[in-house]
């Protein structure tokens, strides 16, 4: 048999879940850094484009880059304050859902270093569930959001109140998310608090 011929046999002889034993790995490697270290190297291994921002600045900055990028016309954005980012950078936005929408601009509950998710609720995409968002997603976070597990985040979210809606999302390359739109992006702008 063939060098490539053996290569070809050994990849599609794989086990499907070698993607999570991967993440897990690496979960493992970094179970003693720093949480945001952790976050990051997990929510970009997952296939999530990570990008820290000091200040709102360079967060704008950061955003205006990704628009024109990307060819981003139309975002929804349901968080009066993210608006005015739009704003400034001359973007139409949507407070409802549409079609039409190629981008979503939203803020999170926290970040899940654990496995590098970021979790969402009503207070982020309202009614919507999170396979109806837009095929790129902006998500704006800070710092302090982020968390060890999911078992944090659920504690903080039981102390804040009537939170409801509660999913997460991850990078496109994750295979551990619900089946979805394969070629979803996903983008964080991480800010100092």
């Amino acid at each position: 048999m063939s060098l490539f011929k053996k290569i070809v046999s050994k990849i599609m002889n794989q086990p499907e879940d070698e993607e999570n034993q991967s993440l897990e790995k690496l979960g493992d490697s970094l179970r003693n850094a720093d949480l945001d270290y952790k976050f990051a190297q997990l929510f970009t291994h997952s296939g999530g484009f990570f990008n820290y921002c000091a200040d709102e600045a360079e967060a704008l900055q950061t955003l205006n880059q990704i628009i024109k990028i990307e060819g981003i016309r139309s975002i929804f954005c349901c968080d009066k304050e993210l608006r005015s980012f739009l704003d400034v950078v001359k973007t139409q936005y949507t407070n409802d859902l549409e079609l039409y929408n190629d981008a979503a601009f939203i803020t999170c509950e926290y970040l899940i270093a654990f496995d590098g998710r970021i979790m969402l609720s009503h207070n982020n995409i309202k009614h919507f569930h999170s396979s109806r968002l837009p095929e790129k997603v902006i998500v704006i976070a800070n710092i302090s959001q982020i968390v060890s597990n999911l078992n944090e985040a659920m504690s903080k979210i039981k102390r804040n109140g009537n939170v409801k809606n509660l999913t997460s999302i991850s990078g496109s390359q994750n295979k551990l998310d619900a089946p979805s739109k394969n070629n979803t992006k996903l983008f964080l702008l991480l800010l100092e608090d």
